[in-house]
């Protein structure tokens, strides 16, 4: 529960929500090496749940905040 809660607010404190995106790589960074499997897993999980968009850029995955799920992911945030 934790990496998801990780990966939101990271994403939330670089503005990363709709069109201002980064690759799934940048948003794995600063997480153990031993855990990188576990992010990954998490971020599709999000993106399955609607909270991340995805988009294809520059032959990699992007992921944005969904703006539509943007008061959800402030409570997930702040609890």
């Amino acid at each position: 529960m934790f990496i998801r809660k990780a990966i939101l607010k990271k994403l939330f404190r670089h503005r990363h929500i709709g069109g201002r995106h980064t690759e799934i790589r940048n948003a794995m960074k600063g997480f153990p090496p031993s855990l990188l499997k576990d992010v990954k897993e998490e971020i599709k999980n999000l993106i399955k749940e609607g909270y991340l968009l995805s988009k294809m850029s520059t032959g990699e995955i992007h992921v944005s905040l969904n703006p539509r799920k943007i008061n959800e992911i402030r409570k997930e945030i702040t609890d």
